[in-house]
C-alpha cells in the first residue's frame, strides 16, 4: 500500500532521513518506532504530502482523499463543536454530512460527551481523541497516525490501541510511538528508524524471535551471586543480569537448554529458589539491541 524508494530529507547540513525504503503492505497495523530525532514524524509528514523529500520517492496506492492524517498535537478552530470539527472533517473527505456517522466516531473515540462544547475549552486529551474521530470518520484507507496516544491517560491509551487493532484490514494503519509495549501489542509489522535510517522492517514476530533470544527470570532467597557465578560459565547461556535484589535474569541460547539444565546449575551451588519464570522477548528488547 506504501512504498519509498531512497527517501531523504535534509535540512541543511542536517539529515532527518537517510534513504529509506518503506514497505507497508495493504491492510496491516505498520509500527513505526525509534527514538527521539530518528525522523519518525518527517516521514510521515512527507508521506502525508505535509512536507517534501529531498530525494527519492513516495508511492500510496489510494487517492489523496482516501489518506486520513493525525498530527502529534492535533489543533483545531476554538469556536467550532467538537461535533462540527468531525462533521466538517467528514465532509471535506467529500461524503455526504450524516449525522449518525459523525455521533458514531464520538462515541468510538469516547469524546460523545463533550461533542456539544467549543474546542477551545478542551483538554490535551480530550483533542487528541477528538483529532481522532476526525480522522476515522470517513473510513479511510490509509490512517497515519503520529504519536496518538501521546497526551491520553491509561484508559485514553487503551481506548486508541482498541480502535488501531480493530482498524487491520479494514485500512492500512502507520503509527509512531515512542511507547515500544503500545507498539509490540497492536502491530504486526514494524519499522524501526535510527539517525534517519530504517534499521529493521519486516513482521513483527520475525524480530522479536530472531533478535533477542529467550530468558528466564530467576527469583532467589539467597545465594544469587553464587548462583550468577555458576550459570556464567555455561555454554547454553548467553548472559546472566542482576535484577533488583533478589533477581537473576538468564539469557539462554534456547529453551530445551534450559529446562534441561538451569535448575541443575541452581541446586548446584545451593541456591534458593523462589520461582523461575521463562520471559518472552520484547521489542524493548530488541529495540536496545539493534540501535546500541
Amino acid at each position: 500500500m506504501i512504498t519509498t524508494t531512497a527517501l531523504s530529507k535534509r535540512y541543511g547540513s542536517e539529515s532527518a532521513l537517510d534513504g529509506v525504503a518503506l514497505d507497508v503492505p495493504p491492510g496491516c497495523v505498520y509500527g513505526l518506532v525509534g527514538p527521539n530525532g530518528a525522523g519518525k514524524t518527517t516521514l510521515l509528514s512527507i508521506l502525508a504530502g505535509l512536507r517534501r523529500p529531498t530525494s527519492g520517492t513516495v508511492e500510496i496506492g489510494a487517492s489523496g482523499a482516501a489518506v486520513a492524517v493525525l498530527p502529534d498535537a492535533p489543533r483545531f478552530d476554538p469556536w467550532l463543536t467538537g461535533r462540527e470539527v468531525v462533521d466538517l472533517a467528514f465532509r471535506l473527505a467529500g461524503a455526504p454530512g450524516d449525522t449518525g456517522v459523525v455521533d458514531g466516531v464520538l462515541a468510538e473515540a469516547g469524546i460523545a460527551d463533550a461533542a456539544g462544547r467549543r474546542v477551545g475549552g478542551y483538554s490535551r486529551g480530550m483533542l487528541q481523541r477528538l483529532g481522532l474521530a476526525a480522522t476515522i470518520v470517513a473510513g479511510p484507507e490509509v490512517m497515519l497516525l503520529d504519536e496518538p496516544a501521546s497526551a491520553l491517560d491509561p484508559m485514553g491509551r487503551r481506548d486508541v490501541l482498541d480502535l488501531v487493532r480493530r482498524s487491520r484490514g479494514r485500512a492500512t494503519v502507520v503509527f509512531s510511538s515512542h511507547v515500544l509495549a503500545d507498539v509490540q501489542e497492536v502491530s504486526d509489522h514494524l519499522g524501526i528508524l535510527h539517525r534517519g535510517r530504517l534499521l529493521y522492517q519486516g513482521p513483527a514476530e520475525d524480530l522479536l524471535t530472531a533478535r533477542a533470544g529467550p530468558s528466564y527470570l530467576v527469583r532467589l532467597r539467597s545465594g544469587r551471586e553464587e548462583a550468577a557465578a555458576a550459570c556464567e560459565t555455561e555454554p547454553w547461556v548467553i548472559g546472566v543480569e542482576r535484577v533488583g535484589d533478589i533477581d537473576l535474569r538468564v539469557r539462554v541460547v534456547s529453551l530445551a537448554a534450559a529446562e534441561r539444565n538451569l535448575v541443575r546449575c541452581l541446586a548446584t551451588v545451593g541456591a534458593a529458589v523462589v520461582s523461575i519464570r521463562p520471559e518472552a522477548p520484547t521489542l524493548e528488547d530488541v529495540f536496545l539491541e539493534i540501535t546500541a
